[in-house]
């Protein structure tokens, strides 16, 4: 039995068979599909949509460290939540377990990421021998430690 992903991955192809289209884009595609009798989505109810924008405005508030000045994400995603898949707690208050979960997942998205993008590379190698390969190092220790070290975007004047 195929998924309703797999249907609407179904649909992506079918759109790109009969526009001949390379490079998409899914509004098109939507609309590709609603013509073609798939059920549109169920529209989310005011609460639901406010609880998202709530959620996204935790996701995105930052603070200064007082002693190293450096940023920090003031809120910390804890998955496995009410509807919403994840409660959130102040990281300044956040009990060490709920820190550290909240860490280990985020780490986990990064190691799924990684390996995908491994995945992808090694595809797009192989199915391209005359081309030179893609190298894409996976070690973001060196990374990560540039920019911590990069001059703040605030610190920068431009001339």
């Amino acid at each position: 039995m195929t998924t309703k992903k797999q249907e609407m991955q179904r649909i992506i192809h079918l759109y790109r068979e009969e526009t001949g289209e390379k490079e998409i884009d899914m509004h098109d595609v939507a609309l590709f599909a609603m013509k073609k009798g798939w059920p549109m989505p169920k529209p989310e109810t005011p609460l639901e949509r406010l609880a998202k924008q709530f959620s996204e405005a935790a996701r995105e508030e930052v603070r200064r460290d007082a002693i190293t000045g450096r940023p920090y994400r003031a809120n910390l995603a804890i998955s496995g939540g009410s509807q919403q898949g994840a409660f959130w707690v102040d990281i300044d208050e956040a009990p060490r377990k709920h820190a550290h979960k909240s860490f280990v997942q985020r780490r986990e998205q990064m190691v799924g990421d990684g390996l995908q993008l491994s995945f992808d590379v090694d595809h797009w190698n192989s199915i391209n021998p005359t081309e030179e390969p893609i190298v894409m190092p996976m070690d973001l220790t060196l990374d990560i430690e540039w920019r911590k070290n990069a001059p703040d975007d605030d610190a920068i004047e431009v001339a």
